[in-house]
């Protein structure tokens, strides 16, 4: 384990210690960030395969982690959409230290700030923000003292933080009168003290959203029973343009289904395009294409193609979770846009009256039939076959459209795959 940094911050120290392995297909990261009580938060990074395009914050909802399993889709699928996101413990849960019982609303945001802190100190700081439930409105209460943010997302987030309180239930008057009580929340205990309710009854976020002038895009789902839509359209009603709003249909509150937090997340790296820096121009990098594990299920991977990033998968059929298109599929993809653009540009350099060309294509493998010239015996090879189908649309002769079929089989992706290639493998160095 490699020595940890330690940076000097104001108003909190940072201390951090990379993976241990470099094969790692992510990098992971533990912050110490030493305020008023002194706690370390565990955070973890999820980076893209390229250079991340924009920095994000993740906080996740209360008595959650970091590795609550909607947190981990959202910041991989953002990662695969070129956005690198930290997500970490607040004080007290996961694998962060410190005791529980001395955190409120007030704390959450601290932590917040701390690793915006960090992320501007060592990475790049955060161009996004993006809470859950009451880490959306702790997201919301701090936004304005992070300056880099551009824009903020909301997930399932209670427009007042002493909504919270019904999850006490029964204990709440207990809880005021003892000065605290352990209670289960979601099959585990946790000692909950008079100061809590204190602070959430003290928090408002209406001036909050006033003063944000950033983007902010609340996400919430009509079927939420723990923090109920209402709070949506009150947070919605507060904030001032650019804002937007988006259904997350049939979600529960901690999105348990995968479709559902990816599809929260890929909404979210769609709408935050808009407000995010475009990819710095990088001449030598363009020439590359960069694949890196995610390390969601057995396949996924996030490639970068100079700047622009995708995920590649297997069907669950083949162990994988169906997130990305597939090897072969991304190979058929190549041959198929290469043929069309060369079809495009000879009926252009000809002035054919070609409006629109599409290409079907299918990969697969069988056993070749015996031949005469083969020798008694040996096994019979394997053929891999691609079968592709040029449909051109336009007023053509019968002539024009076998000249512009031909043309299609002389792409340069074409002869790439039907001409001998030297693939040349090295080890590089490890570091992702």
């Amino acid at each position: 384990m490699a020595e940890a940094a330690e940076l000097v911050l104001f108003p909190v120290k940072i201390s951090f210690v990379d993976s241990e392995a470099v094969d790692q297909p992510l990098r992971f990261l533990k912050v110490a960030a030493q305020s008023r009580t002194g706690d370390i938060l565990a955070a973890r990074i999820d980076r893209p395969a390229g250079k991340p395009r924009a920095w994000a914050l993740f906080a996740h909802c209360f008595t959650c982690g970091k590795d609550l399993p909607s947190a981990q889709v959202i910041a991989q699928t953002l990662a695969a959409e070129g956005i690198a996101v930290l997500r970490f413990d607040f004080t007290g849960l996961g694998g962060s230290s410190g005791d529980f019982a001395n955190t409120n609303f007030s704390s959450n945001g601290d932590d917040l700030i701390a690793a915006a802190n960090w992320l501007r100190d060592n990475e790049a700081a955060p161009a996004l923000l993006i809470g859950h439930s009451l880490g959306g409105a702790a997201a919301l209460a701090v936004a304005q003292e992070i300056p880099e943010l551009r824009a903020v997302a909301t997930i399932g987030a209670p427009s007042d933080p002493a909504h919270l309180a019904h999850v006490f239930g029964k204990h709440v008057e207990t809880i005021r009168s003892q000065g605290e009580v352990e209670i289960e929340i979601a099959g585990r205990p946790f000692t909950v003290r008079k100061q809590l309710l204190d602070d959430i009854s003290s928090a408002r976020l209406q001036p909050k959203l006033r003063a944000l002038r950033k983007a902010l895009l609340i996400l919430h789902s009509p079927v939420d029973d723990v923090v109920g839509i209402d709070n949506a359209g009150e947070l919605f009603g507060w904030a001032m343009h650019p804002k937007s709003f988006l259904t997350l249909d049939r979600a529960d509150h901690l999105l348990r289904r995968r479709e559902d937090a990816a599809y929260a997340a890929q909404a979210i790296a769609t709408w935050a395009n808009r407000y995010l820096e475009p990819f710095a121009a990088e001449s030598e990098s363009e020439a590359w294409a960069r694949v890196l594990e995610t390390g969601a299920g057995q396949f996924q991977q996030s490639i970068a193609l100079g700047r622009h990033q995708l995920i590649a998968d297997e069907p669950t059929g083949m162990g994988g979770l169906d997130s990305g298109p597939s090897p072969y599929q991304l190979l058929l993809a190549g041959l198929g846009a290469c043929s069309a653009m060369t079809v495009r540009l000879y009926a252009k350099w000809k002035n054919l009256p070609l409006e629109r060309v599409s290409v079907d294509l299918k990969h697969s493998r069988a056993h070749q039939a015996d031949s005469a010239d083969s020798a008694a015996g040996e096994s019979r090879p394997k053929l891999e076959r691609i079968e592709r189908v040029v449909h051109l649309q336009g007023d053509l002769t019968e002539a024009e459209r076998a000249r512009l079929l031909e043309i299609a089989e002389r792409c340069p992706v074409h002869r790439t795959l039907t001409e001998p290639v030297q693939i040349h493998t090295r080890l590089g160095d490890g570091e992702a």
